[in-house]
């Protein structure tokens, strides 16, 4: 049977998931391979390929496209597309938008493309759901010359919301109108959303802007630049490094970048307790930013690895937020139910699992269908 292959590149990982194509796609294979480029691990994401494609054959399934989440897709592809020699150049291009990711995709994009020329392959962006983000949203207050150059908010983990707001288009209940959307995971981002449209975003021109991460910093004072150049003689190599492998969680704790982890320590290491407090509040505070935005609030979606799994860091952001109509019933978080909020709440907050593989099988069905 015709099957979908979808591939998610990281610097030195590859997630693939494998969909039988038809009305109802059908998940027959995932799986992850880590620490590409590192020893013990693959040489390169090209040396993937051939792991992968053996997966595949033990299915007994045949590979008819393969679909990939392109995280940046700069100010040039606002929907998913086929990808051609003239797709393949603009990211090329636009690489220095964004050198965490889009070097791995193009050679896993390469790659597939040398050992299997006449599979069609489809490039499903991250920033694509954020398309619509109003001018007032995705200007940057920086001389305008450089938004000829591309340089404004993009926003990412698109491929997680518009799997959300399909789940949630097909609830019995409808899509709720003034929407606030938070991933939260290795890497964290929330967005608002009206009627199903991205009006405002924490990630920006790339995805180390926003609330604090794992890993990355998240939003930080320009002048600290400036300011490490001068007292350090830090490069700007040097700043890039430190702001997307070196801060966020792991920096303010100095020991882990696991949630799990610094919750079991945070009673004997102040360190890891200010880690979780300053991603708590820096979460909380931007859901009531957001709820500005929208001129109100409707529902809270927590999604990604901790947003999902872990009810004590849900029940820290939702704490205090009852002026805005959220009440938590305690219960239902601590059991992971999908509703948590009390039945009565003037606004919703739910738990629903995001499946960006799932959507990149969708989307690629769509663009070769079209």
């Amino acid at each position: 049977m015709a099957s979908v292959l979808c591939v998610n590149a990281g610097s030195s990982s590859l997630k693939f998931a494998l969909f039988t194509a038809g009305d109802l796609p059908r998940r027959a294979l995932s799986g992850q391979i880590e620490r590409i480029g590192l020893t013990g691990g693959p040489a390169d994401h090209a040396a993937c390929v051939d792991v992968v494609m053996e997966r595949v054959r033990q299915t007994g399934e045949t590979v008819s496209a393969v679909g990939h989440r392109i995280v940046h897709g700069g100010p040039r592809y606002v929907e998913s597309s086929k990808i051609t020699s003239e797709v393949l150049a603009e990211l090329r291009r636009i690489s220095p938008f964004d050198p965490e990711h889009l070097p791995a995709e193009i050679a896993l994009i390469e790659a597939f493309t040398r050992r299997f020329p006449d599979v069609p392959q489809v490039a499903c962006f991250d920033t694509a759901f954020h398309r619509d983000l109003p001018r007032v949203s995705r200007l940057l207050a920086i001389p305008r010359k450089y938004e000829a150059a591309g340089v404004r908010r993009y926003g990412f983990h698109g491929l997680s919301y518009a799997y959300l707001v399909g789940r949630l288009r097909n609830d019995p209940g409808g899509l709720p109108g003034r929407l606030v959307l938070a991933h939260l995971g290795n890497g964290s981002s929330l967005a608002a959303v009206r009627d199903g449209r991205s009006v405002d975003t924490t990630m920006g021109f790339t995805p180390t802007a926003g609330v604090p991460m794992s890993r990355r910093s998240g939003d930080l004072d320009p002048g600290l630049v400036a300011y490490l150049a001068r007292a350090e003689g830090m490069t700007p190599e040097q700043f890039h490094e430190m702001v997307n492998t070196k801060s966020g969680l792991l920096g303010i704790s100095e020991t882990s970048s696991d949630v799990r982890d610094l919750l079991e320590r945070e009673r004997s290491d102040p360190r890891a307790a200010e880690a979780l407090a300053v991603f708590c509040y820096r979460v909380k505070q931007t859901i009531g930013a957001f709820t500005a935005s929208l001129g109100g609030l409707d529902m809270v979606v927590f999604s990604g690895g901790i947003g999902e799994h872990s009810a004590t860091m849900r029940a820290r952001i939702l704490e205090g937020l009852e002026f805005l109509g959220l009440h938590l019933d305690a219960a239902k978080n601590g059991a992971n139910e999908e509703i948590i909020t009390r039945p009565n709440s003037p606004a919703t907050a739910r738990v629903i699992p995001t499946d960006e593989e799932s959507e990149i099988a969708r989307s690629t069905l769509e663009v070769l269908a079209s």
